[in-house]
């Protein structure tokens, strides 16, 4: 089932002069069909749209999808929600096709809401492009998961600061984020981060001592070999990289200045990692290779 809305904004507002936000909202939901992982579900209302899907690894089973916003960016008063569940047995891998940029918010923060439910030997993988604030913008980012069971969870989270390529800091704005991970009822990992652009934490050796580039790869799941957990810390990447194994959790977060760096340590971390971690070897989506 799918609900469409024509891709265009209304005229400015007489108050403001400024075009009204848009609300977008994507529901999707997998099943388990023999060996195989389908789409079972797919609902859209506004500018958010999936792409076909595919299952490009040897197992045949993993469901590839890539998840489109068509205007390229995100204004002020801009609402994005994803609502994503998995069957039992289900697994999915979605990601982006390019950065997700949040531009100067004139006033007016914009939000994106991400929901999904895994029933019980469900596994996500939640890979997508970096996340670009512009100087001035004010972006709210809630990221909510409920892990059944045994369900698994692979989560990859790049932000980058502003724009020193083209010679923009991140000097006004807000970012704010809200991480939760609950297993059967219990929460596992509750992550809340306030930060605006005249943080002293932007530059403070405590904080991001400068650096615009921060991310987090995260898997929810059973412990990883300790064995494997050093072969990653051995990985030599361009910017900090740390790594740290908790009772229900494995974290590896980034610190640097560049969002290829940050995802190309990501990347060899999850090849590394993905064998133990949902026991299939690593198959890149497409997307990531254009």
């Amino acid at each position: 089932m799918m609900l469409s809305t024509p891709m265009h904004r209304d005229l400015p507002t007489a108050a403001t002069g400024l075009l009204p936000g848009w609300s977008a909202r994507l529901e999707l939901a997998y099943a388990r069909h023999g060996e195989r992982t389908i789409p079972v579900h797919r609902r859209h209302f506004g500018p958010l749209r999936v792409q076909k899907h595919f299952h490009p690894e040897p197992s045949g089973g993993v469901c590839h999808q890539i998840i489109v916003h068509p205007p390229g960016g995100i204004a002020g008063g801009d609402a994005l929600c994803f609502d994503i569940a998995l069957e039992p047995g289900a697994h999915a891998l979605l990601t982006s096709p390019g950065a997700a940029k949040w531009y100067r918010a004139h006033g007016r923060a914009a939000s994106q809401t991400l929901n999904a439910r895994l029933a019980e030997g469900a596994v996500l993988e939640w890979l997508p492009q970096e996340t670009i604030l512009f100087d001035g913008s004010d972006t709210s980012l809630h990221n909510h998961f409920e892990l059944a069971g045994d369900a698994r969870l692979v989560y990859s989270d790049v932000v980058c600061l502003g724009r020193p390529a083209a010679g923009e800091r991140f000097a006004t704005g807000q970012w704010r984020q809200d991480s939760r991970i609950v297993r059967d009822g219990r929460l596992i990992w509750a992550e809340p981060l306030r930060l605006a652009g005249s943080d002293p934490l932007l530059t403070s050796r405590i904080g991001l001592a400068g650096h615009s580039v921060v991310g987090t790869l995260l898997f929810a799941g059973p412990k990883l070999p300790a064995e494997l957990t050093a072969l990653c810390r051995e990985l030599v990447a361009d910017g900090l990289l740390a790594i740290s194994q908790l009772p229900e959790l494995w974290v590896a977060r980034f610190l640097g200045d560049s969002a290829e760096a940050a995802h190309s340590a990501f990347r060899q971390l999850w090849r590394l990692i993905r064998p133990e971690a949902v026991g299939l070897d690593a198959v890149a989506p497409r997307i990531w290779n254009t």
